[in-house]
């Protein structure tokens, strides 16, 4: 896929501006361009960037969906210690995402009047659903993270 390259006369036609209105954003800064022996090119990429034109999105490799996955968990009967130490290990799972260029997002909020937890999870759906098997092995195990009962203690 080539580029498109304009000369200074064709920006001057396209944005309706004087060819030395355009000679002088040139070497103000504002407008970004290459000079070929006496003259200037201008590509269509910093063409768009001094119009404000947001740039194309790249596109997809081939067989990549964009999927994102949203979760949200509420889990009953969680004092405040419990959901603390409940969202440091969920946010540590998290943190051991798949692809760093997706990152997964996690947030957590405790109602202490109702002692319930709510997890909001983002992200792809592999990532996701690690998050999910992590929380139900450590909701349904009988581990004792969430009622103090770890090491004794």
């Amino acid at each position: 896929m080539r580029e498109e390259i304009y000369s200074v006369e064709q920006v001057a036609d396209l944005l309706g501006l004087h060819v030395r209105t355009v000679r002088g954003y040139i070497r103000a800064g504002r407008l970004k361009a290459v000079r070929i022996g006496k003259q200037y090119r201008i590509a269509r990429a910093d063409l768009d960037a001094l119009t404000g034109r947001p740039q194309p999105a790249a596109p997809r490799p081939t067989g990549a969906s964009a999927v994102e996955v949203s979760s949200i968990v509420q889990i009953d009967g969680v004092d405040r210690a419990a959901a603390e130490r409940l969202s440091t290990l969920v946010l540590a799972g998290a943190n051991t995402a798949h692809d760093p260029a997706r990152p997964l997002r996690v947030q957590t909020v405790h109602d202490e009047e109702r002692n319930r937890m709510k997890i909001v999870i983002l992200g792809g759906a592999a990532a996701t659903a690690d998050v999910l098997h992590l929380l139900e092995a450590i909701l349904d195990g009988d581990n004792g993270l969430l009622t103090r009962k770890v090491g004794g203690a």
